[in-house]
């Protein structure tokens, strides 16, 4: 057969710098560094785009002359008018320094200044030049340093003038414009600061997996499924390209990127793609194609067998030579991975030793250099240390020093390692980070759940501690991540320009270019609430608890809500995500009609789909304490709940057959609501997704529902607010904030009667003294604090009818208000928001919107440096219990990602009290796949504890900040009355 080679894109096509932080030109040196876009113009310029003939040198890249065409068609979709390719008094002229004719005569005529941008890595040039050619008056130049700064230009100009980079992935409609202007001046967005950024499409069934093939037809290799096929890649890297990424890991479920479309890699190369292959497929081989061919012997190469090196190294080489030999005969652009791991995404068949590793990495070096005939340092390589394979960096395993080191995440968006600045490589370190996720404590793979706020956290650490290689993000279909695909890429891209303090505008920007201007701010402010939501907790994980037991053994509830009952937790999230769901509505109403299908899969789907499982999870887990109780309202809550599945199945089939026409028919398949199910699903059920969620199924819902027997007489029943068996309701303080406590009076049968409610002593008041019962009636009580005396004081409720009456005590503490300063214990507990503090000392930084319920505070800068002078947060306290106190500290879940470190420490004092240090990593096994792990990274907050023994009186708490990267959302101080609950209950009043 014979094959085509491509001239490719890649290091060696120019001579190129280093990439590094964005950089901002002299006065009269280099072009002005810009935004994105920001040379564009509606109203007024030095050049019209309207009608300019878009021209190209067809010796260029096959890449820039693709891309001419698309700014062709981006330029008709904006203005309704097609530009031509070829010269006239004013062009478009579009090309690569060193390899267009068109741009190369420019400069050496001296029309084209290209200071600041030749040499440079994936840098672009727009500037308006007068008199360019002969019979030219007048060019638009969009000039690139190599190949890929040329196509990242001409993007760069289509974002500018309202092309979506998800056009055609979200189907937004450009807003029409009969006038497009390019400012005067020489434009450039600068130089990368991360060299290779990209994405991983992974975990694609069944999703994308379903979609594809339907949507791209059928394979082109015996026996493949169809779908992911150069047409499809070639729609992935076009937004990735209009992304400014430049860097890809292909799907792996039973797919192989090379063999299920012989023309994939070609047209990888055609775009200017460098690809590469995931940390379980080295030597740019995917694990299928070894799947697929060593049980038969069917490789051409020689691939055959057992996958394990130790057994079966002459098989291995060889299938690892193939995937060298296939790049350089194919003449694509790749990066290789080194190492090796288990075949299906687990630790090597072989053990984890370290000589067997380095043998490895040897062998797969030596292969590279055979085959390229080149050095192995001239080939990109990369090692990543995923799970168990950074066990051998942390035992002192190095890979060659031109090898760049991936470190990564914890599957949950918390980085595990950073580069250490004692050793420096010239290979550098990349980043290797989760949108999406299949495994423990459970997957989470249905919509976006990322928070900008924790994304900009950790890649700010990264770019911090000088991890500028190769960042790669695992974005599952991609579809359904186009907001944190987005924002990471741009943040690769210049990580200076987006400040925490910038992510509103940010937001602002995407919900303009995707939804317009008149609902920017607001679309954004949705995002961002949508954003904070879900990172309480994933929407899979919303009937699952993961606690420890006594003994320390894992627990997986699955027959309990998270949230709590007590201070009306559960009612107060469920209602936040409804009130979103309502604004995310009002939105949409507002839209023009050719917009909603844009709206409807970037935003609607994602807010309205999440706030009805909220609305379901509550009727559901309502049922069951009903049905407990006896009430006569537990079938009314089934019935709830399963109507929001059937709305759950209404909106993806919303989805899959009326947005777009049914463009995305299947693509709402994913399994969200049935996890758990043990007897249905088998063992892996705890962290596993179902089968399907199928209409077909009404005890879908897990845990299900339960329907109740209810008599024709009428029953008395009380219960009260938190715990509905307890005997009385929890305290009252005047410091105290929570929700409006309650007795809830309900019917156990079906016939109806008439309640009262009587107060023993004339400070307590409730709001439905009297009433009738059908299902059941809500009282709120409360305390005339102007009538209840000073100190601890008792009073009871007394609840009648349906011939039956029920005592419900009540405790008023009302303190001296002499002497109270700060925060004020009340109901036996102390609850502080941290970004409350009296007193800072040391350098803080405010992280707001990064906690489950409001700011972090973390200390700065997150590299460190202040040695044993450790920074502290003091927060001022009065105290009405003495004795021994319990401190609970809210933080991150972050792992001890510092190389000088072995943990991750806080510490907490009261006044001048020696500070308790506290290692929040300790017991968690390296941080990975471990109990502790699953609970935190499941709960998103690490909580640990340190007991005191303090007086009564005012007091000033002690946050120490012993190591960099800790953020601290919440302390609460347990003097003995803290009832569970998963938020923590609401900040306590400040005096």
């Amino acid at each position: 057969m014979s094959v085509r080679r491509r001239t490719v894109l890649g290091a060696a096509a120019v001579p190129v710098l280093s990439p590094g932080i964005a950089w901002a030109a002299a006065a009269g040196d280099g072009p002005r560094v810009t935004d994105p876009g920001a040379y564009i113009s509606f109203t007024g310029g030095a050049f019209s785009l309207v009608g300019a003939p878009v021209v190209v040198s067809a010796q260029d890249h096959p890449g820039v002359v693709r891309v001419a065409g698309d700014l062709r068609a981006d330029i008709e979709r904006v203005t309704g008018v097609r530009p031509g390719s070829t010269v006239a008094r004013h062009a478009v002229l579009v090309g690569t320094i060193g390899r267009s004719p068109l741009i190369d005569g420019l400069v050496a005529s001296g029309k084209l200044d290209v200071t600041g941008v030749r040499g440079r890595w994936e840098t672009s040039l727009q500037a308006v030049v007068e008199h360019p050619l002969p019979g030219v008056e007048k060019a638009f130049v969009i000039a690139g340093s190599d190949p890929r700064g040329t196509i990242f230009g001409a993007y760069d100009v289509s974002y500018g003038i309202g092309v979506s980079p998800w056009y055609w992935w979200d189907d937004v409609p450009p807003v029409h414009r009969d006038r497009v202007w390019v400012l005067p001046g020489r434009h450039t967005q600068g130089t990368p600061t991360v060299k290779y950024r990209g994405f991983f499409i992974n975990d694609e069934n069944p999703a994308l997996g379903t979609w594809a093939p339907a949507h791209f037809g059928p394979g082109k290799a015996p026996g493949y499924p169809g779908g992911f096929n150069a047409d499809f890649y070639a729609r992935v890297f076009e937004v990735l390209l209009r992304l400014k990424g430049n860097y890809l890991w292909p799907a792996v479920w039973g797919r192989a990127f090379a063999e299920d479309d012989p023309e994939n890699h070609l047209r990888a190369a055609e775009y200017g793609v460098v690809m590469g292959t995931s940390h379980e497929a080295p030597m740019m081989r995917g694990i299928e194609e070894w799947n697929r061919h060593a049980a038969n012997g069917t490789d051409p190469y020689g691939g055959t067998g057992e996958w394990s090196y130790l057994r079966n190294p002459t098989a291995i080489r060889a299938y690892w030579r193939a995937g060298i030999q296939r790049m350089v005969d194919q003449g694509f652009e790749g990066v290789v991975t080194l190492g090796m791991r288990g075949n299906g995404d687990t630790g090597l068949p072989d053990g984890d030793g370290i000589e067997l590793m380095r043998e490895i990495i040897a062998a797969q070096r030596g292969i590279i250099e055979e085959v390229t005939g080149r050095p192995a340092a001239e080939t990109p390589q990369v090692w990543t240390l995923y799970k168990e394979v950074q066990r051998y960096w942390d035992r002192g395993l190095r890979a060659p020093d031109d090898v760049t080191v991936v470190l990564t995440d914890d599957n949950w968006g918390n980085i595990r390692r950073h580069p250490s600045p004692a050793e420096p490589r010239s290979g550098g370190h990349g980043l290797y980070y989760h949108f999406d996720y299949v495994g423990a404590g459970r997957n989470y793979k249905w919509v976006d759940t990322a928070n900008l706020r924790n994304v900009w956290d950790q890649l700010h650490q990264a770019h911090a501690y000088g991890n500028h290689g190769l960042w790669v993000a695992n974005v599952g279909d991609l579809k359904g991540n186009e907001l944190p695909t987005q924002f990471f890429l741009d943040y690769a891209w210049n990580p200076e320009r987006w400040d925490i303090d910038r992510l509103g505008e940010w937001e602002r920007r995407y919900a303009r270019q995707n939804f317009g201007e008149e609902v920017a701010r607001e679309a954004a402010e949705v995002l961002a609430a949508y954003g904070r939501l879900q990172a309480r907790r994933k929407p899979e994980l919303l009937n699952r608890r993961i606690t420890l037991a006594d003994d320390g053994q894992v627990v997986y509830d699955d027959q309990q809500t998270p949230f709590s009952f007590a201070h009306r937790e559960l009612e107060r999230v469920t209602e936040e995500w409804r009130e979103l769901g309502r604004r995310a509505a009002r939105i949409e109403r507002r839209l023009p009609a050719a917009v909603r299908d844009a709206w409807f899969e970037l935003v609607g789907y994602e807010v309205t789909a999440t706030a009805n499982l909220y609305a379901l999870r509550e009727a559901e887990f309502t049922n069951l304490r009903y049905a407990r109780e006896g009430r006569a309202a537990a079938n009314d809550r089934a019935a709830e709940a399963e109507q929001g599945l059937l709305r759950d199945f209404a909106l993806a089939e919303r989805f899959d057959s009326a947005v777009a026409g049914g463009k995305w028919q299947g693509f709402q398949t994913q399994p969200h609501i049935d996890y758990g199910d043990v007897d249905r699903y088998g063992p892996n059920a705890p962290w596993q997704q179902p089968e399907k969620d199928n209409v077909a199924l009404p005890d879908v819902l897990f845990p299900a529902v339960r329907r109740i027997e209810v008599p024709e007489a009428a029953g008395l029943g009380v219960s009260v607010d938190g715990d509905g068996n307890a005997p009385g309701l929890p305290s009252f303080s005047p410091y105290q904030t929570r929700p409006q406590q309650y007795v809830e009076v309900f019917n156990r049968g079906r016939t109806p009667f008439d309640y009262r409610v009587e107060t023993s002593v004339p400070w307590l008041r409730v709001d439905r003294p009297r009433g009738r019962v059908a299902r059941q009636v809500r009282v709120e009580v409360r305390v005339d604090w102007s009538r209840a005396p000073a100190g601890r004081s008792l009073g009871s409720l007394t609840v009648s009818g349906a011939g039956e009456s029920v005592t419900v005590g009540c405790v008023a503490e009302q303190p001296s208000a002499r002497g109270l300063r700060g925060f004020v214990e009340a109901g036996g507990y102390v609850a502080i928001d941290a970004e409350h503090h009296d007193r800072a000392v040391g350098g803080w930084r405010r992280l707001e919107g990064i906690g489950r319920t409001g700011a972090g505070m973390t200390a700065w800068p997150v590299t460190g440096g202040w040695g044993d002078a450790w920074p502290r947060l003091e927060y001022e306290v009065t105290l009405l219990s003495a004795g021994e106190v319990t401190v609970w500290a809210y933080l991150s879940p972050r792992n001890p990602a510092l190389p000088t470190t072995t943990g991750l420490r806080y510490a907490l004092s009261f006044d001048d009290d020696r500070p308790q240090p506290v290692d929040i990593t300790a017991g968690a096994d390296d941080g990975l796949l471990n109990v502790v792990w699953a609970r935190n990274t499941s709960d998103n907050v690490n909580r640990t504890a340190t007991r005191h023994t303090v007086a009564s009186g005012v007091h000033r708490l002690k946050f120490w900040a012993v190591d960099p990267t800790v953020v601290v959302q919440r302390l609460v101080i347990d003097t003995g009355g803290l009832t569970p609950t998963y938020l923590g209950p609401l900040e306590s009043r400040r005096v």
